[in-house]
């Protein structure tokens, strides 16, 4: 079973992400279950979306204590403690515009950074990045696949969906050179 956890803040759209990543799964013939965490406040506190994909059914009722990946919208959590919930081997992709080799290591974790910022930017999406970071976590944890995060986000997206899919691909496309060299 695939156990993934989204780090964010209230309001940079953790939680979307989370469900746009269980309707790419399930588009996909998968068995999903997503559920959120909030802080004390919705803007600027902590969340955590959690995702569960299999197979099969899926049966556990439980919070996810060690993701097979983790999806961070906000460098400042890498800090906070929240890196426990990754298991070791996990893949952490990060939004941050500081290189790989400056980020925290942790034992045999794998850390890739994303500039979900610029790239949302570069698509007049200003600060949303939620399209940006889904394309380059797929990427870097090679399912659900671009085509069905890509066609996903243009369904669920209420508004700009070509700018949404255009930010999603592009930072998919960024990473597919980069981890081919891995």
């Amino acid at each position: 079973m695939l156990e993934i956890v989204i780090l964010g803040r209230g309001g940079q759209g953790a939680q979307t992400a989370g469900n746009l990543l269980a309707q790419a799964f399930f588009s996909q013939g998968k068995y999903v279950q997503t559920f959120s965490t909030y802080g004390g406040a919705r803007r600027g506190t902590p969340v955590t979306s959690s995702l569960r994909v299999s197979s099969s059914p899926i049966r556990q009722r439980c919070n996810i204590t060690q993701a097979s990946a983790l999806l961070c919208f906000d460098d400042s959590l890498l800090d906070a403690g929240y890196l426990g919930q990754a298991a070791e081997n996990a893949l952490i992709v990060v939004n941050t515009a500081k290189p790989e080799d400056t980020l925290m290591r942790l034992g045999g974790q794998r850390i890739v950074a994303v500039d979900g910022k610029t790239i949302a930017r570069r698509n007049k999406m200003g600060k949303v990045v939620n399209s940006a970071l889904l394309g380059g976590f797929c990427a870097a944890l090679g399912q659900p696949g671009l085509e069905s995060i890509a066609q996903t986000i243009e369904n669920s997206a209420p508004a700009k969906k070509q700018e949404n899919v255009a930010a999603c691909r592009e930072a998919f496309g960024l990473l597919e050179p980069v981890l081919e060299r891995v």
